[in-house]
């Protein structure tokens, strides 16, 4: 077992921060992924709580502040589950790097994604209690970890509009797959932000107030935004520049064969991830064995849910040489993945959404 219970094949890109992903192939074992094989994305050192000294404080522009336990959290409300795939906003952010250098960042593969079934109470039911008051409009997560990314060094923090928060499926969770949530996972108590990027699912969470407008914490005003092309990154967030990133938008990914990876010739597996966020759907997806020239669709399991991926599968027939495998989705709404890299390229080498591409050698 490796670092943080996690499988020995993790690629870990940081020790402390721990930030690893799991093999593309461990993805296509389960539509759950188990805990061991779960990404992480942390920014800072993983912290430790007490649960029994630990509180959660409920503040900001509300008529009834709250200060809760973890028996509060299990016995005012009614608890419930949720089904979510949560993915960086850098996920595969290597396809962008094959296109223009992006120093100073996480190279993700596609393992930067995972899917859990976590267990807690809804934060709806919670602010109904608190009563938000006229001019609420956003509701800020705060946790202990600090992280020296900031500028000057300050706790982990982000924020989603109230609406957003009122949904029925953002929860306040202390189980994730059946078992208490692992302190890597943020125990005590996490956020849950379906249909969002992962950042704004804050661990070891703390404090949750709610604004007017939104978090000024680094991690929302600076950090996680698409700046303009030929900006340096934090000089355009300050000037207020870049577009912030919340709602996830339509990714695939190929899982097997590996990138890489020596074949024999013929009908071959391929398989994948597809998660179409938006709370749509996977329509379909087409995989291509000669970089798009013909396209072959293929099977995509039913949709557990609207804030889960859909595996897909088809079998190729490879030729000899070197082969290039991309993919490409379809959600039911119509809308398609973006052909190019280039186009999507950005200086933080997040969201991308362009076609993926697995290249192997057959004979």
């Amino acid at each position: 077992m490796g670092l943080w219970g996690k499988r020995d094949d993790m690629t870990v890109h940081e020790r402390d921060p721990f930030n690893a992903e799991p093999p593309r192939s461990a993805l296509a074992d389960a539509h759950l992924t188990p805990v061991d094989t779960f990404y992480s994305r942390n920014h800072g050192s993983v912290p430790a709580a007490d649960p029994a000294r630990w509180r959660l404080e409920v503040d900001g522009l509300v008529d009834h502040p709250l200060t809760l336990t973890l028996d509060d959290l299990r016995t005012r409300w009614k608890p419930t589950d949720v089904e979510v795939t949560l993915e960086c906003a850098g996920n595969r952010r290597t396809g962008l790097t094959e296109v223009r250098d992006i120093p100073g960042e996480t190279p993700w593969g596609p393992g930067a994604i995972s899917t859990g079934r976590f267990h807690g109470v809804r934060l709806a039911d919670v602010l109904a209690d608190a009563r938000p008051r006229p001019g609420a409009a956003h509701v800020a997560f705060a946790a202990p970890d600090v992280s020296p990314l900031a500028r000057p060094p300050q706790p982990y923090g982000g924020s989603v509009p109230l609406a957003k928060a009122l949904a029925p499926e953002v929860l306040l969770a202390w189980s994730m797959n059946g078992a208490p949530l692992p302190r890597v996972h943020g125990a005590p108590l996490r956020a849950v932000v379906p249909g969002w990027i992962g950042a704004r699912s804050v661990k070891w969470l703390t404090r949750v107030t709610v604004r007017g407008t939104p978090s000024d914490n680094y991690f929302q005003a600076v950090a996680y935004r698409l700046p303009p092309t030929g900006t340096d990154p934090v000089t355009a967030a300050l000037d207020g520049g870049g577009l912030p990133l919340g709602p996830l938008t339509l990714n695939c990914a190929i899982l097997r064969p590996d990138d890489g990876a020596r074949l024999p010739c013929g009908p071959t597996p391929v398989t994948g991830y597809a998660l179409a966020g938006q709370g749509r759907t996977v329509a379909r997806v087409d995989v291509s064995h000669d970089s798009g020239g013909t396209w072959r669709r293929a099977d995509v399991s039913a949709a557990a849910g609207p804030w889960v991926w859909q595996q897909w599968r088809t079998t190729l027939d490879l030729p000899h040489g070197d082969v290039e495998i991309v993919a490409r989705a379809w959600d039911s709404a119509g809308t398609v993945m973006p052909e190019s890299p280039g186009r999507l390229w950005n200086p933080k080498g997040y969201t991308n959404t362009s076609w993926p591409r697995t290249r192997v050698r057959c004979g």
